[in-house]
């Protein structure tokens, strides 16, 4: 919700935009105030108030309290708080998993529900007709990739990832329609898999990019008329390795891997994990 008003504060009268600005800045009291109050606060008519909340897409100030009361409930911070050398371990400790879980919250009530539907039949598609599906990532995305191939090819695909640029080029200069190259970046800038990207996509494989949405990469995708699961998250990823990010990208993965499995079916799928389940456990020790 904050996310919309935010997206929408620009294109307000300036009488609404106060009412924006007045929930931006504390959300809770917003949700618990009385439309007296908040006409008050934001020095507006109480009329304003209603027309903003209507003005951003919602029935009325009842039903946008309703459901912001809704949103403040899950105890997620609403503006990411930096730590500090002054913070104690256990500050530093909630603010770290605040961010992710705050970033995880924002991506699930973002995530495109008709992209990760093409992204998944694509991949089910090429796992019925044993296509190969590719994974390329490099650095901290690269480790995302070795993740994905992981998960699927226990679904019996053909599947491989690939984090080194000369092996990423020669992989996706072998793919046929048919194939499918799923790219994972975080900054969508990395020469290597923009020219990865570029070569599969020529092949006439199928190109899921999972990254950045204001990219190179992303941008080659929409142009190309392939498939962006964009996944935006704020790192200053000058200063230390992006951490949020890449949960985003393996949640994604995991949507994926889910999606392709039940589009596989059970009744296929089932005797082969039980029996790699099986197989593992033979490699594990018994205590005694």
């Amino acid at each position: 919700m904050l996310e919309r008003v935010r997206a929408a504060l620009t294109a307000l009268p300036p009488a609404e935009q106060r009412v924006a600005r007045l929930l931006l800045a504390d959300p809770r009291a917003f949700a618990g105030l009385p439309v007296t109050e908040l006409a008050r606060q934001a020095q507006v008519s109480k009329p304003t108030v209603v027309r903003f909340c209507r003005s951003v897409g919602y029935g009325g100030l009842a039903d946008f309290k309703l459901k912001l009361a809704g949103s403040v409930s899950e105890g997620v911070p609403f503006v990411h708080r930096s730590v500090s050398e002054s913070d104690s371990t256990g500050e530093m400790v909630v603010k770290v998993v605040d961010n992710a879980v705050a970033a995880l919250l924002k991506y699930r009530n973002a995530a495109g529900a008709q992209a990760f539907g093409r992204a998944i039949d694509a991949l089910a598609d090429a796992a019925r007709q044993g296509r190969r599906i590719e994974f390329y990532g490099v650095g901290n995305s690269g480790i995302v990739a070795q993740d994905a191939q992981h998960k699927f090819f226990r679904l019996g695909v053909h599947t491989a990832a690939c984090s080194d640029g000369h092996v990423q080029v020669m992989s996706a200069t072998m793919l046929r329609s048919g194939d499918c190259a799923v790219v994972v970046s975080n900054s969508g800038r990395s020469r290597d898999l923009i020219d990865t990207a570029d070569i599969a996509r020529r092949k006439g494989a199928t190109l899921i990019v999972i990254g950045a949405s204001d990219s190179p990469l992303a941008r080659m995708a929409l142009a190309a008329n392939q498939i962006l699961l964009p996944a935006d998250h704020g790192e200053d990823s000058d200063r230390y390795s992006p951490m949020v990010s890449r949960l985003l990208h393996l949640v994604a993965i995991d949507v994926l891997a889910t999606g392709v499995a039940l589009r596989l079916g059970s009744a296929k799928l089932r005797p082969v994990l039980q029996e790699i389940k099986r197989t593992l456990r033979a490699r594990r020790y018994v205590e005694t």
